[in-house]
């Protein structure tokens, strides 16, 4: 079984979006698949997702209920076999975070699924179109991700 940990700032827009996409698209396909999500700082651990992203999800049909943030952990690259970072920033905080043997496991989102150098961008500080805009490159990256996964 694939496991898949997104990783954002604070795990309430992009990486637990990314969490719930994923998590769907693999219950349609008949894939499995254990997927998590997680942020680079703790201000919002133990807090719900963003109002906004359940929104923008749940209008596509994505369900984040339950979600709670955490931070990540150096635990977490024994744990999973991927760890997504949305963002170069995100990245660079995971090779720092990670053992060394294990700093293969993080990788940029975007560039792995869709071969973009890109961060997705943060739509905390925007508004609707921020957030229609994380989903298109979440779904169409997450899109990629399942059809890797047998």
């Amino acid at each position: 079984m694939k496991k898949i940990l997104f990783v954002c700032t604070g795990n309430i827009c992009r990486s637990p979006t990314a969490e719930a996409v994923l998590r769907q698209m693999a219950t349609n396909e008949n894939k499995t698949v254990q997927v998590d999500s997680a942020g680079t700082g703790d201000w919002h651990s133990g807090a719900a997702p963003d109002p906004r992203a359940c929104d923008a999800a749940s209008y596509r049909g994505y369900r984040m209920d339950g979600m709670i943030a955490r931070q990540v952990q150096r635990e977490d690259f024994t744990n999973f076999d991927v760890l997504y970072a949305m963002t170069a920033e995100h990245l660079a905080y995971l090779h720092e975070l990670a053992p060394r043997a294990l700093q293969h496991k993080a990788l940029l989102f975007l560039a792995d699924t869709m071969g973009k150098e890109e961060d997705v961008p943060d739509p905390y500080y925007g508004g609707d179109v921020g957030f229609e805009q994380m989903m298109d490159l979440l779904e169409a990256g997450c899109e990629n991700i399942i059809k890797k996964i047998p």
